[in-house]
């Protein structure tokens, strides 16, 4: 198996994603797993592949990837934002259409955590007046 050109790390909610970039025909794995198969949804697939179009390098990379930690949308995030900094690290006359696409830029959201006297972190148990 060929070196990588590039490795990088991608983060969303609890997943933390890290993507090796070789040069390729577009074969992504997953895990051990084809890319169809991690992802089964159109939707995740086409969050997962959104750098590559934005780049213009769908078939120029095979990707290698780990995923661990949160549900398959957080890992679909995670893994973007990891392949979107392969790609702005490899040539960094992408960087700009890849910022310009909000593809480098960190979602910080979280899940809110439980208060006390609560169910969850804003639900409130059923008010009874008798």
């Amino acid at each position: 198996m060929a070196s990588p050109l590039t490795q990088t790390t991608g983060r969303r909610k609890e997943a933390i994603a890290r993507a090796r970039l070789r040069p390729g025909t577009g074969v992504v794995t997953i895990n051990g797993r084809p890319f169809e198969q991690y992802f089964p949804t159109a939707s995740q697939r086409m969050i997962v592949s959104e750098p590559l179009r934005v780049a213009e390098a769908t078939e120029a990379y095979d990707i290698d990837a780990k995923i661990i930690g949160g549900g398959a949308s957080g890992q679909a995030g995670a893994l973007r934002m990891a392949i979107a900094r392969s790609l702005a690290e490899l040539d960094p006359e992408r960087r700009a259409a890849l910022k310009r696409a909000g593809l480098l830029s960190r979602d910080a959201r979280k899940k809110e955590s439980k208060k006390y006297g609560l169910k969850k972190a804003r639900k409130a148990p059923q008010f009874t007046k008798r």
